[in-house]
């Protein structure tokens, strides 16, 4: 969009974009119950009014990264994954998705057009996880009295195990980085005793 009026569309142009990239909202809420000798605990955690841009420099296909303290022989490939995303959906010749998710795939020297900050690659970082659930259950006392315990409780937690999202790509933390490390889910049973 031509911002200044000029008739070109130049680094002039550029006009800030969304939220900032650091959440303006961070919450979140747990809650706990019990009956009897069940409990259950509950934590959502989230954040609000954050934007984030696919980083093409990170997430491009066939990028070369050559860093200074190494040396690698001609031609070598340090990146050469697409994105399954990108895969099936870039603009090309034989596809003229206007709407594509990739602009357009280019050889190793890249498209510097591509890697411009847009709306385009301007993505919502909006989330809610449920980050940690746990259920338990404590035996009665007539139970465990044949064994001499005090105490005992069995129960299943589990860490990050749904996220909403308008993000879709990938995790959404992970922001514009498709290609960096996800957020882990794990599930834990295991039994509390006391004697």
């Amino acid at each position: 969009m031509d911002i200044n009026g000029d008739g070109q569309i130049t680094e002039l142009d550029m006009a800030p974009l969304g939220y900032p990239e650091i959440p303006e909202i961070n919450y979140g809420i747990g809650l706990s119950a019990g009956y009897k000798g069940f409990d259950a605990s509950v934590f959502l955690q989230g954040l609000a009014r954050e934007s984030f841009w696919i980083d093409p420099k990170a997430t491009a296909p066939f990028r070369r990264y050559l860093y200074s303290d190494e040396v690698f022989a001609p031609g070598t490939i340090l990146q050469n994954q697409v994105i399954k995303a990108y895969a099936d959906s870039y603009w090309s010749e034989e596809n003229r998705d206007v709407y594509a998710l990739w602009p357009r795939l280019s050889p190793e020297g890249g498209n510097a057009n591509n890697e411009q900050y847009s709306t385009w690659f301007m993505r919502d970082g909006t989330f809610l996880r449920l980050k940690q659930v746990e259920l338990g259950y404590t035996l009665p006392q007539h139970v465990i009295k044949r064994i001499n315990a005090q105490r005992l409780r069995v129960y299943f937690n589990g860490t990050n195990l749904l996220t909403w999202s308008k993000f879709k790509l990938w995790d959404v933390e992970m922001a514009g980085n498709g290609l960096g490390y996800p957020v882990q889910r794990v599930f834990n049973i295991g039994a509390q005793l006391s004697f």
